[in-house]
């Protein structure tokens, strides 16, 4: 065979190699894509093709774990989670998914299996730490979980102690935040009220905590608190949509700036991701019939709460806000 034939041969076959990662780059890309858009099984279809061109790839495993977490399919996500672990055990990020998986297939077993789900839960979480102490999700995990969790699960706040100490040393808005967390856990509300305000009050610069502290303060009615995390969530990331909402919470709360309030409400709905870590549509729905009542008209709340309703038929607060309305 000529040299010119070789040559050909081999940058025909080095084309198709580039062809094929290019592909399999491009659908990882379009599963991130749908993920972001709440499109979670068109997700799952395009990670899964590429998951099967490209096995070993552990990144597509992860997303495929964080698809499957959002839709709850939890043995699933378990699956997936493994998988990326298990490719690459010395990835914190896998890790603290393979922990959040397994946490939630705890949520959801008898108690037996709970168990031992919660231990492992734990276990993945410490790993993840281990491997990289600035992983703040993972270290958070992992506080939340020993102030929560008993000590026949390996849970205790002596073991959360140190965990605060040391997380504090390397970021005191993380630090407070830690703090506050632990004592939400254990009902101390005054005490969390106190480590939440220094938290944001400490230039934190993680979305998920200063959002969090707004979900804490929405279900204990602080409307200048969620006012408080609304500026800070913005400075930090003003294209995140969840200021919107915990602003116009806070506004309707105070009863100032109705309007305001509910163009925020609007905004928020065409702007958020159904996900996990956010309001859910069906509380910002809820919210608007609050700000309806407030204003006199009860069939634009009755309207809202209906709308909560079909998206969350389980949802407690807007059936017993729609049957008081009704009654009324």
């Amino acid at each position: 065979m000529s040299r010119r034939l070789w040559v050909g041969l081999g940058l025909l076959a080095a084309t198709s190699v580039f062809g094929a990662t290019v592909k399999q780059d491009e659908s990882l890309e379009a599963g991130k894509q749908a993920f972001e858009a709440s499109d979670y099984t068109k997700a799952i279809r395009l990670l899964q093709s590429t998951a099967a061109a490209e096995p070993g790839n552990a990144e597509v495993h992860l997303w495929l774990a964080r698809a499957y977490y959002e839709l709850q399919e939890h043995d699933a996500a378990v699956n997936s989670a493994e998988k990326a672990v298990k490719i690459d055990p010395d990835n914190s990020r896998y890790h603290e998914w393979l922990g959040r998986a397994y946490g939630q297939k705890a949520e959801h077993s008898g108690w037996f299996s709970a168990m031992g789900f919660a231990k492992k839960t734990r276990k993945e979480f410490e790993t993840a730490v281990h491997l990289d102490g600035k992983n703040f999700a993972a270290r958070q995990a992992l506080v939340e979980y020993d102030c929560s969790a008993p000590g026949i699960v390996g849970g205790g706040e002596d073991k959360a102690r140190p965990e605060i100490t040391e997380i504090a040393v390397l970021d005191a808005a993380e630090g407070h935040y830690a703090a506050g967390n632990c004592r939400r856990q254990k009902k101390d509300f005054a005490a969390a009220d106190e480590e939440f305000t220094q938290a944001l009050n400490s230039h934190p610069q993680s979305p998920e905590l200063i959002y969090d502290i707004g979900d804490y303060a929405l279900k204990r009615n602080q409307a200048e608190r969620m006012l408080d995390v609304a500026d800070v969530g913005e400075q930090v990331d003003p294209a995140d949509p969840r200021g919107k909402f915990y602003r116009a919470a806070g506004l309707i709360l105070k009863k100032e700036h109705q309007d305001e309030a509910e163009r925020q409400l609007r905004d928020y709905l065409k702007k958020a991701p159904t996900r996990s870590s956010y309001p859910r549509p069906a509380m910002a729905h809820i919210w608007l019939g609050r700000l309806y009542e407030e204003q006199g008209k009860p069939d634009k709340a009755a309207g809202e709460y209906e709308t909560a309703l079909k998206l969350d038929p389980k949802n407690k607060q807007a059936q017993e806000q729609l049957k008081r309305l009704r009654k009324n």
